[in-house]
């Protein structure tokens, strides 16, 4: 942890030449140009990056130029867990980035970013928006300083294989690639998998190769990564449903004019809302072309594998997040 800080901390030594407002009035704010970075480790064309393009046209046009947005995408700033870090001290005021701040800020409510929890986006949204998502926002900001703009739906996370697997027992034996996150890894070994950790920019030759047989993933990293290529099947398991986020620093954002922080808050929740939208309409569409580029698509029973993975899903409640229950959170 020391060691990201003290990236964070150079980062924002190298980035003095941009504004920074601290320490005045409100109403001077209100007549002083303001400038807001948001860091990304994402690729400039990810949704979460355009998100981030829509929210600063959106702020700088509302604020007639009072408010100046910087983007700093693709990784220049940093891992995302380095970005994170760095909105958490104001080494930079936003992010555009997935459910780290959560895992980081607030572990006992990882659940909203594991596997066989949450069923689709309309259930994430209730529990985001309900008790349970307001004690996880206020845990981030007590331990990060984070606040939440706006979640970005990013799709949902589905199984591809060159087996058919329709069932969990199609599962056994079965070397899957998967990022290193402990609830993930336990999630699929209850189901049967044997999981393989492999960074996502190697994924294509391990599935080439055979390293790996099967991976998991959105149907727009399926077919960016060309997937179609070395993967027979796609399993809509939709057994994650996954999200990012527009997050900014709290106590900058208080630094803010009322006027600024309305434009911000609006611009924050519209932006994400807007490349939600992108995603949900285009879904199907990336569907149908990986079928014209030969995946056969498998509709699998998603109630048999979340049973299948109840053991484990119910071990993780018990020992990580507490706060709740699995039943709890279903009933949303």
């Amino acid at each position: 942890m020391k060691r990201h800080q003290a990236t964070a901390i150079l980062v924002a030594i190298l980035f003095l030449v941009c504004t920074v407002v601290i320490g005045l009035p409100n109403e001077a704010l209100a007549k002083e140009a303001v400038t807001i970075r948001i860091a990304s480790a994402f690729e400039p064309l990810h949704i979460l990056c355009r998100s981030a393009e829509k929210f600063k046209t959106m702020v700088e046009e509302r604020s007639n130029g009072e408010i100046k947005v910087e983007l700093f995408l693709g990784g220049v700033m940093g891992s995302e867990e380095e970005v994170t870090e760095a909105v958490s001290i104001r080494a930079v005021e936003m992010q555009a980035g997935g459910g780290l701040p959560i895992q980081m800020y607030a572990p006992k409510y990882y659940f909203l970013d594991s596997p066989y929890v949450i069923k689709d986006w309309e259930h994430f949204k209730r529990v985001f928006n309900g008790d349970l998502g307001q004690k996880a926002q206020a845990e981030m900001l007590k331990n990060g300083n984070t606040m939440y703009l706006g979640v970005v739906y990013r799709g949902l996370r589905h199984f591809t294989s060159n087996k058919p697997v329709r069932t969990p027992e199609d599962l056994k034996g079965i070397k899957l690639r998967l990022p290193q996150l402990p609830t993930w890894v336990a999630v699929w070994k209850e189901l049967g998998a044997l999981p393989v950790p492999i960074a996502l920019t190697e994924l294509f030759t391990a599935l080439q190769t055979g390293v790996a047989d099967a991976s998991e993933g959105d149907v727009t990293q399926i077919h960016s990564f060309h997937l179609y290529e070395v993967q027979k099947y796609l399993s809509l398991t939709g057994h994650l449903v996954q999200t990012g986020a527009l997050t900014i620093n709290k106590p900058f954002f208080d630094s803010l004019s009322e006027e600024h922080q309305k434009i911000v808050k609006e611009a924050g929740l519209e932006a994400a809302e807007w490349g939600s939208q992108q995603i949900l309409s285009g879904e199907e569409d990336i569907i149908e072309d990986l079928k014209a580029k030969g995946m056969e698509v498998i509709t699998p029973d998603a109630e048999a594998f979340r049973e299948k993975a109840r053991p484990a899903v119910e071990r993780l409640f018990k020992e990580q997040w507490a706060v709740t229950t699995w039943d709890e959170v279903l009933s949303y």
